[in-house]
């Protein structure tokens, strides 16, 4: 890199991490890098850029902008990523968040091994679907959400990360089980059915949950990510998390597992919801790697007839 490209990269660092701090963005150093990475056109670290545009401060400008508007920066940059994948992120889908990584490695703990056949209900960009046929080369995942957006993203991100071994339903998880609308979600509970129960491994769900009061702080969240990605419905938020857990145990074989997401404070609700349920043993509630509260984990009844 030239002296005068040096001069004018150590500028737009300064000058656009002083602007992002300015707007209240909580990493503005790390995001300018990430913004001054996509003006200069470049593919990879900012340590190997050799060379800047042209027009690198006008891009540069237009970028920084965006994002001190707080936009979220994976929304500006087109791409998230999710434990091992970099994912294709687009406006008006639920963009996926670092937490949920954890849900991945809480199924393989709990069943002691990785599964066969999974459901990533609520998908939204597909990420939970994508990690595990990612990480997972023998299995298949079906992904489920109701919004259209989500299905065609969580198709491009599924069919990237696991040619062929993975599909994206279309559905409303609010209808009945034997509802002909959910004839396609149905079939994985059929020929493996053993008494009531499907022939599923795990289910994964980040389903929406927040209270309809509890409107979330972060710009980013609030102006950004759909609603229907964020409120659960019902007083405390946990309506749609009661049908995920009504469709788990419609899918999940004998010993089966569910991990859950839901916020820090809805541990005691979301376990009594299962038990409330019925069907399902060992709930408990599994924390993130901050300690915080943020998943159910619990395991389809082995018992015949529950």
């Amino acid at each position: 890199m030239s002296g005068e490209d040096r001069t004018r990269l150590r500028a737009a660092l300064a000058a656009s991490t002083e602007t992002l701090g300015r707007a209240g963005v909580p990493s503005p150093s790390v995001d300018a890098r990430a913004l001054i990475v996509a003006a200069a056109r470049h593919e990879g670290p900012l340590v190997l850029l050799d060379d800047l545009p042209a027009d690198f401060e006008e891009r540069l400008e237009q970028l920084v902008s965006r994002r001190a508007s707080r936009e979220p920066l994976q929304i500006i940059l087109g791409r998230a990523p999710f434990r091992r994948l970099e994912l294709t992120v687009r406006p008006g889908v639920f963009v996926p968040r670092p937490e949920t990584e954890l849900a991945v490695d809480l199924m393989t703990q709990e069943l002691g091994g990785v599964p066969s056949r999974v459901v990533d209900l609520c998908t939204g960009s597909g990420a939970l679907a994508a990690a595990v046929l990612d990480e997972m080369p023998r299995a298949t995942a079906t992904a489920v959400d109701v919004d259209p957006a989500a299905v065609a993203l969580a198709t491009e991100n599924i069919d990237a990360a696991g040619p062929g071994r993975g599909r994206v339903l279309q559905l409303d998880l609010s209808v009945d089980v034997d509802d002909p609308a959910a004839a396609a979600l149905r079939e994985l509970a059929g020929a493996d059915a053993v008494d009531g129960a499907g022939g599923v491994d795990a289910v994964l769900s980040n389903p929406p949950y927040v209270p309809p009061g509890a409107v979330p702080r972060e710009p980013e969240v609030r102006d950004h990510d759909p609603e229907r990605a964020l409120y659960g419905g019902g007083a405390d938020g946990l309506a749609l998390p009661a049908h995920v857990l009504r469709w788990a145990h419609a899918l999940l074989r004998p010993g089966g597992v569910l991990v859950m997401e839901h916020a820090d404070v809805q541990g005691p609700a979301a376990r009594e919801l299962a038990a409330r349920h019925g069907g399902f043993t060992a709930i408990r509630t599994a924390q993130d790697l901050t300690g915080r509260d943020r998943f159910l984990v619990a395991q389809r009844c082995s018992q015949a007839g529950k």
